[in-house]
């Protein structure tokens, strides 16, 4: 079936692990830094990108060929936003918590260069369905980064996974203590290139020579 080709395939799968937009084209760091502090903030702003970049892709592909080349990013740059207002009300009313403590980060998907990266560079040059599954696998990418990092910063920095406690008493009873450090943002970037660095010795063609 043309819906399950090789190259569609390709699209929404590639970016899981081979072609991650974080991991290997290292763009959408800037928000890994800013909300991966616990796992709730962090897996909404995955689901986030994921809506805003499957939406636009596909939004952005139905367009292609009306758009003048010479205005096409202010194009991109009104589709993105419009979807990231969208999702930004839709959140403020099921969701205000965590909403708050997106805070402005919300607002910021809108230059997230992973969207920009992929309008431009493949919504642009392909149909409606590969650009869908291309948003929902580069989101889908992002999202697994995010949550990673979260997943660390957020057990040993606070001792609790989605605002639970997961660390026995005990463990602080006999001198555990958790680690401060790993809330603030310069252990986000050091998770990131940690993972960064996992990621590139398990897939030796990405390595440079």
């Amino acid at each position: 079936m043309a819906m399950l080709s090789k190259k569609n395939k390709e699209a929404l799968f590639n970016p899981l692990s081979k072609d991650n937009p974080v991991l290997v084209q290292i763009l959408g760091i800037c928000s890994a830094l800013a909300v991966t502090a616990s796992l709730e903030p962090a897996i909404v702003m995955g689901i986030s990108v994921i809506c805003v970049l499957a939406f636009s892709n596909v939004i952005i592909s139905f367009l292609r060929k009306t758009i003048p080349t010479n205005i096409r990013i202010i194009v991109q740059l009104v589709v993105v936003a419009a979807l990231v207002i969208i999702v930004q009300q839709v959140l403020i009313a099921y969701n205000y918590d965590v909403s708050k403590q997106l805070s402005v980060f919300i607002g910021l998907i809108i230059t997230n260069c992973i969207l920009m990266g992929r309008l431009e560079a493949f919504a642009m040059h392909n149909s409606p369905w590969p650009s869908f599954l291309d948003g929902i696998g580069n989101g889908l990418g992002y999202t697994i980064v995010l949550m990673i990092v979260a997943f660390f910063r957020e057990l040993l920095g606070s001792g609790t996974l989605f605002g639970f406690h997961v660390i026995p008493q005990w463990c602080y009873d006999h001198g555990y203590e958790n680690n401060g450090l790993m809330i603030l943002a310069p252990m986000a970037l050091i998770t990131v290139g940690c993972i960064i660095w996992v990621h590139r010795s398990r897939n030796k063609e990405l390595q440079e020579n």
